[in-house]
């Protein structure tokens, strides 16, 4: 969100929450602002808006100039609605298990349970978690073999939506899929003046990786 809005050239106050280093789950206070208590949150004018998605789509609509989502009706604007949706419907699900999977496999467990929870978690990883991210993997890779960005040619908020579960993905290290054009488009994104703002604003809080 930090980045979406350096792109955006807004200017905005930054509140962090830590999670509980134990639970993983986000403190009391972030519920005050949301009921569901989960980041990333933003307050516009008094309202609160939740999920990343929506929250890109309504400052795209209320303050972009043109800059960050294709004209309407064409071939890159209905790619740029389709990645906008598939980060978080499609490509964090199996991301999200491997994380739930690997806080088992590293929980403090007796020692006649532990052989038990690695096995889950080995057959877990073996049969669903690496082929579905292979898999995207190889799908996305193979979307950026001839645009430098998710919509087309023109960088868009749908590459700032993509940019955690691309990320995420590729930094567990994990797949033997070719992924070149995803390594080279990291690259691209992370030169943007934009990202560069809002890295050295937010910092490891920011998560972009």
């Amino acid at each position: 969100m930090l980045w979406l809005l350096e792109e955006l050239g807004l200017e905005y106050e930054l509140e962090v929450h830590r999670r509980h280093p134990t639970t993983m789950r986000a403190p009391p206070e972030l519920r005050k602002i949301h009921p569901l208590g989960r980041a990333p949150i933003m307050v516009i004018d008094g309202e609160v808006l939740a999920e990343s998605g929506a929250i890109i789509e309504h400052c795209v609509e209320t303050f972009d100039d043109g800059k960050l989502a294709p004209k309407s009706g064409t071939a890159d604007a209905r790619r740029y609605r389709y990645w906008m949706h598939f980060a978080e419907g499609s490509m964090m699900a199996p991301l999200l298990v491997r994380l739930i999977f690997d806080k088992i496999k590293s929980a403090p467990l007796p020692f006649f349970i532990k052989p038990i929870a690695s096995g889950i978690v080995k057959k877990v990883e073996t049969n669903y978690t690496k082929p579905e991210i292979d898999n995207h993997l190889s799908f996305v890779e193979s979307q950026l073999a001839d645009r430098d960005f998710f919509a087309g040619d023109a960088f868009s908020s749908a590459d700032i939506q993509m940019s955690y579960p691309v990320q995420a993905a590729l930094s567990r290290g994990r797949s033997e899929v070719s992924t070149k054009n995803l390594t080279a488009w990291v690259a691209r994104i992370r030169e943007r003046p934009g990202y560069l703002a809002a890295d050295a604003r937010g910092g490891p809080s920011m998560g972009l990786g």
